[in-house]
């Protein structure tokens, strides 16, 4: 066993044992190949099921990286480009005064469509006519490109009609044909997951919550005119079985070594397999929008759907590092200057990063 996977599995353990953390996985590829492969407690407290490799967890918006990486695959294709209007590949979008929107907007958080409408329940999101009618009739927050804000939702169901223009498949199809099957591990990374694979899944828990910490929230806030309080990511949420099998492409379904492949196989070949070239790559990786963000009020700084900087390191301190991590802790990231690609998946939801942090740090000193 190499030192650093018994150190990641050192601190796993720790973690879990102290009650920090209930089930996790962590995976970590360098220069294509897996160096750390770590499992740690349970992934559903009631029956005791321990959390295995390949145990998927959903991770929220984790699967925005996966999303983002189908994307880049068919632009590699010559499906579209970057600067194509999203309302070219999908007319009906374009109301409203949205046909200045193009494809790079989308990536890069820069369209000015947010939000979703104030009355969405959980059901509307498991609705793809649905979700993709509100967009078509949305209005702009802001004039495209001008400024930066977390599409939290949107951003799955605008990249993942663009891909249903342009391909007749639904992004489920596509993610499972041209990434995670190429690349083995179609039955561990998914948008919508049939039901009769549920069982598999890790349980979600939420950690208790210390309110006192996030002082009294202005109401005001544009993330409150983003999206309805009921669907901000919790346990519930993600335990529900018409979440679990829809496709919602702002979250995602995965272990955390297939989400690590993934991103090795962004950052160079693994078996065989790269997902695009380098100098796409470079392309993807390179900062588009950067500013305070318009709708959470924190610095963003975002490349072609991926984020710039690690889950807990700004842009400036860590600039060759891209990913998204997921509401509840959770992260997925890789490294251009040092071929290091890892995740970090877990079932009890924290408000912070310090798991992903501490193994960030083992893994990149």
């Amino acid at each position: 066993m190499s030192d650093l996977q018994k150190q990641v599995q050192e601190a796993a353990d720790r973690l879990v044992e102290s009650g920090e953390e209930r089930g996790l996985q962590v995976a970590v590829y360098r220069d294509g190949v897996q160096v750390v492969d770590v499992v740690a407690g349970v992934a559903d407290p009631e029956s005791g099921r321990p959390v295995t490799p390949d145990t998927p967890f959903y991770n929220f918006s984790i699967g925005k990286g996966a999303t983002a990486t189908v994307a880049h695959v068919l632009a590699q294709r010559g499906l579209f480009g970057y600067d194509t209007p999203v309302a070219e590949l999908w007319p009906e979008f374009g109301r409203h005064g949205k046909q200045g929107v193009t494809v790079r907007h989308v990536l890069s958080h820069t369209a000015g469509v947010p939000g979703v409408p104030l009355d969405t329940t959980p059901e509307d999101v498991c609705d793809w006519g649905r979700m993709t009618a509100a967009l078509e009739e949305a209005e702009l927050w802001w004039e495209p490109g001008t400024k930066v804000g977390y599409h939290a939702y949107t951003f799955g169901f605008l990249v993942g009609e663009i891909v249903r223009r342009v391909t007749g498949k639904p992004i489920s199809q596509v993610l499972r044909e041209e990434v995670a099957g190429p690349l083995g591990v179609a039955d561990e990374l998914y948008f919508g997951m049939p039901e009769r694979e549920h069982a598999r899944l890790a349980r979600l828990e939420d950690a208790p919550v210390d309110m006192s910490e996030w002082g009294e929230m202005p109401a005001d806030l544009p993330m409150f005119k983003a999206g309805p309080m009921s669907l901000m990511p919790n346990a519930d949420l993600g335990n529900r079985p018409d979440y679990l099998s829809a496709d919602i492409p702002a979250g995602g379904k995965t272990s955390a070594r297939a989400i690590a492949r993934m991103y090795a196989a962004l950052l160079g070949e693994v078996d065989g397999t790269r997902l695009i070239t380098q100098e796409r790559l470079r392309e993807a990786t390179a900062v588009v929008s950067d500013g305070i963000d318009e709708v959470f009020g924190f610095p963003a700084t975002w490349g072609l759907g991926y984020g710039i900087g690690g889950p807990a390191s700004t842009a400036a301190q860590s600039p060759t590092v891209f990913g998204v991590p997921g509401a509840g802790g959770s992260a997925a990231w890789a490294d251009t200057a040092t071929g290091t690609a890892f995740a970090l998946t877990k079932n009890r939801l924290t408000n912070d990063f310090a798991a992903a942090s501490t193994f960030g740090d083992l893994v990149t000193h």
